[in-house]
């Protein structure tokens, strides 16, 4: 075996620059920042959601998302009818992140051809999302761009993103200003890889471990495409209910591409040890295996088995942690500390790691 083959895999060897991001991004991010002087936001860029002052204490929430990569899983099992829901969860679970309820969400739709049995079946998925969302999608856009879009079938080919709105009263916004030290981190479980580090995945299942999307794997009890095609959770209702229960939410984060560090995007200045993670799924213990890849990479790239947290008072975690496990497992995962730093340490597995940055060995 060469060396390029036992050597661990990255995102990075996966096609997928996660160092000097932003510096690439300068030029969008001024222009970005520009168009603030047309018409000033309500928060600034790095939120879950950009939110608009629409006059009388209230604003519009906004948020874009689509379903990267887990497409090209969708083409190769050649069922389209649940990134639909993926393209809606990945939309309103940033929404709800700000304090928004979300209302509605366009869609556009690029395909190599209009055919009708692959856009029936993203309306399906798109249908199922929105019902478990309680949104509307009041209208969209599908191009037809053969020369641009090419998929693993002929004919195929396919992206699916989202615009998302929603709206908050200013002053229900949920930014993280109020986190402190001692206050509770209650983490809700994901439904599996959801719609974050596919092209991670599928670069060590499928060409590491030389697995297909037919492939039967007893760890996981079914196929592996059925596996990566579970569809992302949407956590809509179980995030309103506490939000609308008196229960003060301090800070909501979406864990998605680099996992737990997002929730150090509070705006708070304050760190976070994660000291009771559950066991991730089987999914990401295949992949960490197969490729090999290091446990600091697995845990920047994948939600590992949690898909949003919020953060409460202690002396209300447990009431909090009943509400949001509504519908699937929350349990108390850690506690908010004084930090100057913001590192985010997840004590059990010996990782620490800072805004913006990787996690690292302790």
């Amino acid at each position: 075996m060469s060396q390029d083959e036992t050597r661990g895999v990255t995102y990075s060897d996966a096609g997928v620059k996660t160092t000097n991001v932003t510096t690439g991004m300068e030029g969008l991010i001024a222009a970005v920042r520009e168009t603030m002087k047309i018409r000033p936001a309500a928060l600034d860029l790095g939120f879950y959601a950009s939110v608009i002052d629409i006059g009388g204490g209230q604003g519009i929430a906004i948020a874009t998302d689509g379903v990267g990569t887990k497409i090209l899983v969708a083409e190769a099992c050649e069922r389209y009818d649940t990134v639909g829901i993926d393209c809606i969860a990945m939309n309103v679970n940033d929404i709800i992140c700000v304090g928004a309820r979300p209302l509605s969400m366009v869609d556009y739709i690029a395909v190599q051809e209009a055919r009708d049995d692959l856009l029936t079946e993203l309306a399906a998925g798109l249908l199922a999302g929105a019902r478990l969302a309680k949104i509307n999608i009041p209208g969209g856009e599908v191009a037809q761009l053969k020369e641009m879009i090419n998929g693993l079938k002929p004919g195929y080919g396919f992206d699916l993103v989202g615009t998302c709105v929603g709206t908050v009263a200013l002053e229900d916004l949920i930014i993280g200003a109020d986190v402190q030290a001692g206050d509770a981190i209650i983490g809700v479980a994901s439904s599996g890889i959801h719609s974050n580090g596919l092209t991670l995945a599928r670069r060590v299942l499928f060409d590491r471990m030389n697995l297909s999307v037919d492939s039967h794997v007893p760890e996981l009890g079914r196929t592996l495409g059925e596996e990566l095609l579970e569809p992302t959770a949407i956590y809509v209702d179980e995030v309103m209910a506490l939000i609308e229960s008196d229960i003060p939410v301090k800070s909501l984060a979406h864990i998605t591409s680099d996992g737990f560090l997002n929730l150090a995007r509070a705006e708070a200045t304050v760190g976070y040890h994660l000291t009771d993670l559950p066991a991730p799924q089987p999914i990401f213990e295949l992949i960490a295996s197969g490729g090999p890849v290091d446990m600091a990479e697995m845990y920047q790239v994948f939600n590992m088995g949690i898909g949003l947290c919020a953060v409460v008072d202690a002396a209300e975690a447990d009431r909090a942690a009943s509400i949001l496990g509504a519908n699937r497992e929350a349990r108390i995962i850690g506690t908010v500390v004084d930090d100057a730093e913001e590192r985010v340490e997840l004590r059990a597995q010996g990782l620490v790691g800072r805004p913006g940055g990787h996690f690292n060995r302790r």
